[in-house]
């Protein structure tokens, strides 16, 4: 059955269209974090295996919370690991195995390139497809993913 929400269907359909490369990336971070979790090693090593396991469960969340916005919105959210590579916007780096500073950089990057891709969906969700709601979700998002971008500088500073 098709939503009924205030939205015409090429709205929704043009908000799905941020949404899915969006569920993309977080999809990759949190896989790219999990790898982190398992392969840290070096004087920090139990630091940073609970930090990233830490990170890779709330991005889980995040995982399942921009599906089941796609959802909401009447579309089938994209689930495969290939509709994710081809959608993400962030890159993977197989094989590469960095140290923990690189790990750690690598995913502020991630984070911060995440962010950026919010701020512009923001006012596009708003502005042209007349959606609050998934504006809102998108403000929450972001705010969410800024202060894990602050821990991971944290780290980095120390």
């Amino acid at each position: 059955m098709k939503p009924n929400i205030g939205l015409t269907d090429a709205n929704r359909s043009g908000v799905v269209k941020l949404l899915s490369p969006l569920l993309a990336d977080e999809y990759l971070l949190y896989t790219k974090t999990r790898n982190y979790h398992w392969n840290v090693v070096g004087p920090q090593f139990n630091d940073l295996h609970k930090f990233f396991e830490a990170q890779y469960e709330e991005l889980d969340d995040f995982v399942d919370d921009v599906a089941e916005r796609i959802r909401q919105l009447g579309a089938k959210s994209p689930a495969t690991l290939a509709e994710f590579v081809k959608t993400a916007r962030l890159d993977e780096h197989p094989g590469q195995h960095p140290d923990a500073k690189g790990m750690l950089a690598a995913l502020l990057a991630d984070h911060e390139a995440v962010i950026q891709a919010l701020r512009g969906d923001i006012a596009t969700a708003m502005d042209k497809f007349d959606d609050a709601g998934t504006s809102d979700f998108f403000t929450g998002l972001m705010e969410k993913h800024e202060k894990m971008a602050w821990m991971l500088r944290a780290f980095l500073d120390a």
